[in-house]
């Protein structure tokens, strides 16, 4: 059986079917078509159809299952609940002088919401302004997971940067996810947008980032949360990394939402960003819940039209024997500005990562590591 095809159809049909239902009835609707695909409890997948693993309270997913991101959760129809407008206020973080690197606790709040997060702090003292790597997570994932998972904070101890990790609140998205499928959610200064561009700004000015030299990343809803951070606020960010993710205005509602995944952006199609942002992708070409389509599309709504830039095509071999492509296409002076890694034989969930954390695959090449080491050429004028 191949999830993609027949997993979100069925959700697709699912959402079809509960048009005109209560609420309630729309959820049982869509839970079931979850359930007939081992994907909830309560019903056994059929034998010929291999049951994702569903992660366990203190427990990993073992490295190389795919990663059942559940985007399509019925919670996804929640809208965001947006609080009173209000001055920004901020939650400065406890330290802890007795650790070697300090991993903080945060929150943030402005008009359009609050969020949690964590803050990963270098050992070494800064000899100027530190580059700042904000990492969005995945669904069922939270800050602490996804960290430990693409093991970034050892490479930004290793080059001297802070990581913020934002934290979807569970009363925003019964997932986890990232609201990335909703309108107004994709905007510049409106919704989580809002939010987490506001958490970034209070970030660099209490710990002393190099505003010239922040990134975004993200792993599948985290990594469409990235795009269209990127796209909406192309002057905070120099350089945007998507792992498994979708294009920024990929998607409206649940229903485009789930079309996006299965690799069906719909007549309007990705909105254009506000100005050109350096991009590196990651996709696998087996991934059965976002359609490898879907890193080609963001690929191509960062980097134009491509006509300016001349691209290089290499093969590679991970360190567990995970092949790739890489393409990379360099501006006029022969700087990369973009680069797309299509993971062979992958499915979704982060390529090279840890299994400290859940939804990582050890075979592909380290995306953590090379995502670093093309954000560190990319810096705004």
């Amino acid at each position: 059986m191949k999830l993609n095809d027949n997993f979100v159809g069925d959700l697709l049909q699912a959402v079809r079917n509960s048009r005109g239902k209560d609420p309630l009835a729309a959820t049982a609707i869509i839970q079931d078509a979850l359930r007939s695909a081992g994907l909830l409890p309560g019903a056994a997948a059929a034998p010929s159809q291999p049951r994702a693993q569903q992660p366990q309270p203190q427990a990993r997913q073992p490295v190389g299952k795919p990663f059942v991101d559940l985007n399509a959760a019925p919670d996804w129809a929640k809208h965001f609940k947006m609080p009173q407008a209000g001055q920004a206020r901020a939650r400065a973080p406890q330290a802890d002088p007795a650790a070697p690197c300090q991993f903080l606790h945060g929150e943030f709040a402005n008009g359009a919401g609050s969020r949690q997060y964590r803050l990963y702090v270098p050992a070494a003292p800064a000899t100027g302004p530190r580059p700042l790597v904000v990492m969005l997570h995945g669904c069922k994932q939270d800050a602490a997971d996804f960290a430990a998972g693409t093991a970034m904070n050892a490479l930004a101890e290793r080059h001297g940067c802070l990581v913020l990790y934002p934290e979807q609140a569970r009363s925003a998205n019964g997932s986890n996810c990232w609201n990335w499928f909703e309108a107004q959610h994709q905007s510049h200064e409106a919704g989580e947008p809002a939010i987490l561009a506001g958490m970034v700004r209070d970030v660099l000015g209490t710990h002393g980032g190099d505003a010239r030299r922040v990134y975004v990343a993200g792993l599948s809803a985290g990594g469409a949360m990235a795009a269209i951070l990127a796209a909406s606020h192309p002057g905070l960010f120099a350089a945007v990394g998507v792992h498994s993710g979708l294009a920024a205005g990929s998607a409206h509602d649940l229903m485009s939402g789930l079309n996006a995944m299965k690799g069906s952006r719909g007549r309007k199609g990705c909105q254009a960003p506000r100005g050109r942002v350096p991009v590196i992708v990651f996709h696998g070409d087996a991934d059965a819940v976002v359609h490898p389509s879907n890193g080609a599309a963001v690929l191509a709504q960062f980097s134009g039209d491509g006509k300016q830039l001349r691209t290089i095509e290499e093969g590679g071999t991970g360190a567990a024997g995970r092949t790739h492509t890489r393409t990379t296409a360099l501006d006029g002076d022969g700087r990369a500005v973009a680069e797309h890694w299509v993971l062979h034989g992958a499915g979704h969930a982060w390529s090279g990562g840890s299994p400290a954390g859940s939804y990582t695959d050890a075979g592909g090449p380290d995306a953590s590591a090379e995502m670093l080491r093309f954000f560190l050429q990319q810096h705004l004028d």
